[in-house]
C-alpha cells in the first residue's frame, strides 16, 4: 500500500509498532518480564527459566526439535552433577549460547537448582554461587 506521494505506508506502520512496543501492549506476553540492558533482572530460578530458558526447552522442560534440537531437561540424568548445567550455562554447548555472561553467580545457581529439582528431576545437592564463580 502506498500513500498519495507514492511513499511506502510501512514508515507510518513502523512508527506505530514502535510506539506500541514501548507501551503496556506487550506487558502480558505469557507472563514474561522483560529485562533491560545486557543483564537479566530476574532472581528466582523459576523466573529466570521462564524468561530465558523456556523458549527453547519448553514450559515443562520437555525440549523440542525443529529448526534446531533443544534437549529435554525433564528427567535428565546429565543434571545429576550441578557442574554440568553450570558449565553449559556459562560456556554454551552446541547450539546453546553462553548465557551465563548475562547472569550473576546467584542467578546461575538459582536456575541450575530450579531445573535440577523440577521436571521430574530430584537432585538434592544445591549448586552455590561459589560453585558458579569457581567455574567462570
Amino acid at each position: 500500500m502506498t500513500t498519495k506521494t507514492n511513499r511506502p505506508f510501512g514508515l507510518a506502520a513502523a512508527a506505530a509498532i514502535l510506539t506500541l512496543s514501548n507501551s503496556a501492549a506487550f506487558a502480558d506476553s505469557a507472563g514474561a518480564t522483560f529485562s533491560t540492558g545486557d543483564k537479566f533482572s530476574q532472581k528466582t530460578g523459576e523466573d529466570i527459566y521462564a524468561n530465558l530458558c523456556q523458549a527453547c526447552h519448553m514450559e515443562k522442560g520437555e525440549g523440542a526439535a525443529g529448526a534446531g534440537k533443544y534437549p529435554a531437561l525433564a528427567k535428565n540424568t546429565n543434571l545429576e552433577s550441578s557442574g554440568y548445567p553450570i558449565f553449559v550455562i556459562l560456556h554454551g554447548q552446541k547450539g546453546m549460547p553462553p548465557v551465563g555472561q548475562m547472569l550473576d553467580d546467584e542467578q546461575v545457581a538459582a536456575v541450575v537448582n530450579y531445573v535440577r529439582t523440577h521436571f521430574g528431576n530430584d537432585y538434592k545437592d544445591a549448586a552455590t554461587a561459589q560453585d558458579v564463580k569457581d567455574a567462570r
